[in-house]
């Protein structure tokens, strides 16, 4: 199994990909993370919003395999605790596919990426910034493994 994030737009701040990558180093060799920028679409006066999400999408859409199961970062996901989350993981692990973890840009993802999705899964009710996402769900993957493997860094 392959954990790959595939996230809308390139050249993160340092403090992104410091972020990211101090978690990312700290995940097991089994479930390390594959992170995959995808150029964010062109944004003009006078160009729709759509075409730039559309842009977006078919990227994210090359990223992902046939067989992958598909995490849709979405305000309208379900929410799930951290404890859930672990429980997920281990069925993710069990099963054996890939799994794509999709954040989008500053609109979002387009419905086709939705349409896609396996499941959604909302952070927070909170507005974050994308950037912010990304070392969140790094974060909470390793919490979810350190709940599985016993490990005392998240205490209940």
């Amino acid at each position: 199994m392959k954990l790959k994030l595939l996230a809308v737009g390139t050249r993160m701040p340092d403090w992104v990909e410091a972020g990211c990558n101090e978690y990312g180093k700290r995940m097991p060799p089994e479930l390390r993370v594959q992170s995959i920028e995808i150029p964010l679409g062109s944004r003009g006066k006078n160009q729709p919003a759509a075409k730039a999400i559309e842009a977006e999408s078919q990227g994210i859409l090359k990223a992902i395999g046939e067989h992958d199961f598909v995490v849709a970062l979405d305000v309208l996901g379900k929410p799930m605790s951290t404890e859930k989350l672990a429980q997920q993981l281990g069925n993710w692990q069990m099963n054996g596919r890939d799994i794509c973890l999709l954040v989008g840009g500053p609109d979002g993802l387009s419905q086709q990426c939705l349409a896609r999705a396996n499941m959604r899964w909302s952070l927070s009710d909170l507005t974050l910034p994308h950037p912010l996402v990304r070392i969140v769900v790094m974060e909470q993957l390793y919490r979810a493994w350190t709940i599985n493997a016993n490990h005392p860094y998240h205490r209940s």
